[in-house]
């Protein structure tokens, strides 16, 4: 059950994200309630006014720890610099480009930021959402445009929303796992919004594959689709190993140093993490469940 101080926790995230869209009416769409109720929960009234899976639901999409979880604070490593300086060059010049690179080096976690801090933009995460379908009906509720009704009048709000606002941007993360049909759609969207709207393709090595080998193949769509998303492929990690581990190891060392709790040690938190940001959560976690141990085991 969400308790009273969980439910005014998510509040203060509700409220602090507001201040990313123009209405109440388009953030109550965004968060997936209707608009009176978003009026009733502004009022400060929460009790018993959502269920406790909408809590839960609103908590994830706004980042907010409801149990015991780490609040993860961002490092300024040399991915969270390159990744939040492309977005912001992407979205003042309403630009398009394609970011591959290796896993548990900040991606996600820079793209989601940027997404959270900035007004006008969509963080989507195409493994939930691998179909046509499913892809254009999260960008619109990410932009509070109604889902309701038939699919082609979803994409004609939607497009029209985007060229109707200023500098809007669209992150959509993991886009190797979208399906064939999506990836055309994401073209079709591009032309909708040309010079109205940023599109930012991310992905790990899989995704650069998969777009050569469907051009080698002569799939419809797929040249048109790298040439509108700049042609190439960015990426932020060094091209030699020896380079590139000592550029995760220090990426590491700053998350561990923002991160750890007083009296744990940074530098033995990333040795341990072998330069996987993944892995530094993993060990603060585990070093903190240890000294709960040991200072229960003391009393």
């Amino acid at each position: 059950m969400v308790e009273e101080k969980q439910r005014q926790k998510i509040m203060e995230a509700i409220r602090a994200d507001r201040e990313n869209y123009e209405s109440d009416k388009r953030h109550a769409t965004v968060l997936g309630i209707t608009p009176s109720v978003y009026n009733t929960l502004k009022k400060g009234d929460t009790d018993r006014k959502l269920s406790d899976g909408n809590w839960i639901r609103i908590a994830r999409k706004l980042g907010v720890a409801l149990r015991s979880e780490m609040e993860w604070k961002p490092a300024k490593t040399a991915t969270f610099m390159y990744v939040t300086a492309a977005l912001g060059l992407a979205q003042e010049g309403s630009l398009s480009s394609i970011l591959c690179d290796i896993p548990n080096i900040g991606k996600t976690y820079t793209a989601r930021y940027y997404a959270k801090t900035h007004k006008h933009v969509a963080y989507v995460d195409c493994s939930q959402v691998k179909t046509k379908t499913q892809m254009v009906k999260a960008i619109a509720r990410e932009f509070g445009v109604s889902t309701d009704g038939m699919y082609a009048s979803v994409y004609e709000d939607l497009t029209y929303y985007l060229r109707s606002i200023e500098r809007p941007l669209v992150i959509l993360d993991e886009a190797g796992d979208l399906k064939h049909e999506a990836m055309l759609e994401l073209k079709a969207l591009w032309n909708a919004t040309e010079r109205h709207c940023a599109w930012y393709m991310m992905g790990a090595d899989g995704l650069q594959e998969r777009i050569r080998r469907s051009i080698e193949m002569k799939m419809v769509g797929y040249t048109e689709l790298l040439s509108r998303f700049g042609g190439r492929y960015c990426k932020a990690t060094p091209d030699g190993a020896k380079e590139r581990e000592q550029y995760l190891m220090k990426q590491a060392r700053l998350v561990a140093d923002v991160n750890v709790p007083e009296g744990m040690d940074a530098q033995k938190v990333a040795l341990a993490s072998g330069g996987s940001l993944r892995r530094v959560y993993t060990e603060i976690e585990k070093g903190v469940r240890t000294a709960a141990m040991q200072e229960g085991g003391a009393r």
